[in-house]
């Protein structure tokens, strides 16, 4: 069964590139209206949950020189 969050996502990863730049940014931007410990609360469930897709074979590890390389193309792309 999907979750709401995974539906949510997958929508995302549709919209296009500059499109998606506008939702995250917005979403780090409400971000702000939470507390610390809320804040912490919910990073720490986010690394438990890729943790858990990793340890499972679900997703597969990136290097950071993998990840900012990625980045540095779609944001050049833009």
């Amino acid at each position: 069964m999907i979750t709401e969050l995974e539906r949510c996502e997958q929508q995302a990863k549709e919209l296009p590139l500059q499109e998606r730049a506008i939702l995250i940014s917005r979403l780090v931007t409400g971000m702000d209206e939470l507390d610390e410990q809320e804040l912490e609360r919910l990073w720490l469930a986010e690394s438990s949950r890729r943790f858990e897709e990793y340890k499972s074979g679900k997703i597969q590890a990136k290097s950071g020189e993998d990840v900012f390389r990625d980045v540095r193309t779609k944001l050049e792309a833009l």
